[in-house]
């Protein structure tokens, strides 16, 4: 019989040495379930049940842009596979369908009562421009396009003019979202050049990112598998109105570094940490800019979290060994269950 381990389903076996090393100092079992053509798992018998384990989904929803366009396809059917069988998944089928669509973030964020931006989203390419119009009541003022199913700062542009909008729709720069659906977005001003990426794990607070977004590129992602060699021309990472750069200049301040005046005991903290409770979403990073006009905007919630070197170097609390600790619990509890009915 196989025994019991923490299962990690994912297609990017660039982001695992971080948590393969956290597992190991954790001394919780662990093996990458890699969902991509040829990879780890390449096909479930449907009439079989699961190896004993705890089965962490961590798919992320830019993974078409790695060549593993059909990776979120497999994970639905072994999510599925898994949930009907009764298997302990952490970050289940109702967070995937939640990671891939900003869409839904946006609704779920806005229900539970956070300030979110405000957004249009368009379906197609043919409506762009007059859905452009209707968004700034036909006024060249500026805003910004994201992709729906994102992540990297997929899509996520800033335009000026509606004459920059149009001509960027007709031209062959004009980048196609994976599912069609284009965001249309206000454009926020930071009232210092940073956001705040809050991270949990199981329902608590690890700690606060500051993010730095002075000198321009396209993606926030904090894993050293995500470092961008320069800025990227045209293009601003997946904040309303911000920029990033994991290359600062000598003497700017860190890419990322830990916030320590956010605790558990922020008010949004607190917040967060119910909503992520009530959607059931065990492990995740979300995002918030402090605006120029004294908004607290909450605008991405990324199920696939990676951590940064440096961050966990000074951070109290270590995000991957939380994971690990989080994930072991759970393969305790559960091997204990079975134990107990054998």
């Amino acid at each position: 019989m196989t025994t019991p381990r923490v299962y990690v389903i994912h297609e990017n076996p660039e982001w695992f040495p971080p948590f393969a090393a956290a597992f190991a100092a954790e001394g919780v079992p662990v093996e990458e379930l890699l969902l991509t053509d040829g990879g780890a798992l390449g096909s479930i018998d449907l009439s079989a049940e699961p190896s004993p384990g705890v089965y962490w989904s961590r798919m992320s929803a830019s993974s078409h842009t790695r060549g593993n366009e059909h990776s979120k396809e497999y994970a639905r059917a072994l999510l599925g596979w898994l949930e009907r069988s009764g298997a302990t998944v952490v970050n289940g089928s109702h967070v995937l369908e939640l990671e891939v669509s900003k869409v839904a973030q946006h609704g779920l964020l806005r229900d539970a009562g956070f300030d979110v931006p405000r957004t249009t989203a368009v379906f197609g390419s043919a409506a762009l421009k007059d859905a452009a119009r209707t968004f700034t009541d036909g006024q060249d003022v500026p805003f910004i396009t994201k992709h729906n199913q994102g992540g990297k700062g997929l899509g996520v542009r800033r335009f000026d003019t509606l004459a920059e909008f149009d001509a960027y729709v007709d031209s062959p720069e004009f980048e196609a979202p994976v599912d069609g659906i284009t965001l249309l977005q206000e454009l926020l001003t930071a009232r210092e050049p940073f956001i705040t990426r809050a991270e949990f794990v199981g329902g608590e607070f690890v700690y606060a990112v500051r993010v730095d977004t002075s000198a321009g590129s396209f993606e926030l992602c904090p894993a050293d598998a995500c470092e961008v060699p320069q800025a990227i021309a045209g293009a601003v990472c997946d904040v309303p109105g911000t920029e990033a750069t994991s290359n600062p200049a000598p003497g700017a301040p860190a890419a990322f570094a830990v916030r320590d005046e956010v605790t558990a005991g922020h008010p949004l903290v607190q917040q967060l940490r119910t909503f992520l409770v009530e959607q059931r979403i065990q492990v995740a990073g979300v995002e918030f800019m402090e605006t120029t006009d004294g908004r607290t905007v909450v605008y991405d919630v990324n199920t696939n979290t990676n951590y940064n070197p440096a961050v966990e170097a000074a951070a109290p609390v270590s995000g991957p060994r939380a994971i690990a600790r989080f994930t072991g619990a759970l393969l305790e509890q559960a091997y204990a269950a079975s134990a107990t009915t054998a």
